[in-house]
């Protein structure tokens, strides 16, 4: 058997290696949306997450329930030129309520050392625009999460689900091979992101945007009832296609020896 050796780790942000239940969006939204008129709720505002942003509004708008609401209050559909007014507006929103939402998750540095230490480069993506990441980046920074590259919604001409984000992250690490390189995300477009591109790909449960709990409250449920929102998130991620799901980044080290230990072969076997 053809040994397989992982060269490369591309991270999501906001519920992967930060923000435990991707919390710092989704006051922000649901505020945006109330400043003209509209109560949407935290779990509308999650359906579209791992999108851009501008994205992400864009499919809240055309949800049915909210574009009926807003043709209500405002008198005519929904359209882009709204979608560019609330972008303008959620951006600096979103950056102010990162910055209570910043805290690295238990695990994260411990892995990325891990990884380091085989040698495997340290890549990431995120649905954030470079404005808000300008404000994330240097927190992280302080707790000590570097990642080699950062490729940001607003970056690129196409971002997720399209590959094209994950693609320059591995012309800028200097790995050739899709099968080397793993993306770990709790979204399914940044999860789709990956496999487009011929990659694993790692689907985060516990601390994602699937469930949405705190930290604290993931802390304080019972076995039986992680069982169950395991499943619950595990369904809410199957149509990004995972390879593997963990509960958090701690528990990626074992998903890479299990991914080498299956040899070179088994990635056409997915």
């Amino acid at each position: 058997m053809k040994p397989l050796q992982i060269q490369a780790v591309i991270f999501d942000w906001a519920g992967t290696v930060i923000d435990f239940g991707s919390q710092a969006p989704m006051g922000a939204f649901v505020e945006l949306f109330k400043r003209h008129g509209l109560s949407i709720t935290i779990a509308e505002a999650r359906v579209p997450m791992g999108m851009p942003k501008w994205h992400h509004i864009q499919a809240l708008g055309q949800q049915p329930r909210i574009a009926a609401l807003w043709e209500q209050v405002h008198g005519r559909p929904f359209d882009d030129s709204d979608v560019d007014a609330l972008y303008e507006e959620f951006t600096p929103m979103n950056a102010a309520s990162v910055v209570h939402h910043a805290t690295l998750i238990a695990g994260a540095l411990d892995t990325v050392a891990w990884l380091r230490a085989r040698g495997v480069r340290i890549g990431s993506t995120t649905g954030y625009n470079r404005a808000i990441m300008e404000v994330v980046m240097p927190l992280a920074a302080t707790q000590g999460f570097t990642p080699e590259n950062v490729v940001c919604a607003d970056d690129l001409p196409e971002s997720r689900p399209s590959p094209m984000g994950m693609r320059y992250t591995m012309e800028r690490l200097g790995v050739n091979e899709p099968r080397q390189v793993v993306k770990v995300d709790d979204t399914v477009p940044g999860l789709l992101e990956g496999r487009r591109a011929g990659c694993w790909t790692v689907a985060v449960l516990a601390s994602g945007n699937a469930l949405g709990l705190t930290e604290a409250e993931w802390e304080a449920t019972s076995d039986s009832s992680r069982a169950a929102l395991r499943a619950q998130a595990r369904e809410s991620l199957s149509g990004g296609q995972p390879d593997y799901c963990i509960d958090t980044v701690a528990d990626l080290p074992g998903v890479i020896e299990a991914i080498e230990a299956r040899g070179a072969s088994a990635f056409t076997d997915r």
